[in-house]
């Protein structure tokens, strides 16, 4: 199987850890891009870190690689090759995934080791 094209995102992304049964904020719905996960435990929101949220913990300087897709939802280790390229050039990561396809995210101070070793195994990027 051919390797994905990849394209970074704009944007500075934070990652918020909200208490569970905390209210989203209208703002986060305004974003262009945005992410929520929710279990019994806590509520995760990531968006660009331009926006403020009243969180537990946040972690800023996250770039986003997002797969161009969309991807059938049917196809196999595509995450787990592009994970494994990574943890091969010790880049730490956070996945996301929709429908269509997939996102990762790198910290920005790991973002050019991350593309150079997503190059080396193949991967292309777009603008």
């Amino acid at each position: 199987m051919p390797k994905q094209t990849l394209k970074v995102l704009n944007e500075t992304f934070a990652i918020h850890s909200l208490e569970a049964n905390a209210t989203i904020p209208k703002s986060v719905f305004d974003c262009s891009v945005y992410f929520i996960g929710k279990t019994p435990d806590e509520l995760s929101v990531v968006l660009p870190q331009s926006v403020s949220l009243p969180a537990i913990e946040t972690d800023f300087d996250w770039r986003v690689l997002e797969v161009l897709g969309p991807l059938s939802l049917s196809l196999v280790g595509i995450m787990s090759q592009i994970s494994s390229v990574l943890a091969e050039a010790k880049v730490s990561i956070f996945v996301l995934s929709t429908f269509d396809t997939d996102f990762v995210l790198v910290k920005q101070s790991q973002l050019d080791i991350a593309k150079q070793a997503l190059v080396k195994d193949g991967y292309q990027f777009t603008n």
